[in-house]
């Protein structure tokens, strides 16, 4: 196993419960770096309750995907994540 599956299997990287449902999600694992939120600010929004980024709205244009994707790949410690699984996935 590499250590990018450890990390999503680790009890802290589970899923935020407050995400809007969908492909993107944001584990508990955020550090609330802000990174997330300059690059997809319709997608990303801090949740001031939890003290973390949740995904607010899931991306609903081309260019709102690219922007979530292009955070996920930006995130210092892979907090943000994608369920292959969800039917948003397969747009």
């Amino acid at each position: 196993m590499n250590s990018s599956t450890t990390q999503s299997s680790s009890p802290s990287s589970s899923r935020l419960p407050q995400n809007a449902p969908g492909e993107f999600y944001v584990t508990a694992d955020c550090i609330d770096c802000d990174l997330c939120r300059e690059v997809a600010p319709d997608t990303f929004r801090r949740h001031n309750d939890i003290g973390f980024t949740i995904v607010h709205r899931q991306p609903m244009t081309p260019d709102e995907r690219a922007s979530a994707i292009e955070a996920l790949a930006g995130c210092p410690i892979e907090a943000i994540q994608r369920d292959t699984q969800s039917p948003e996935s397969i747009h």
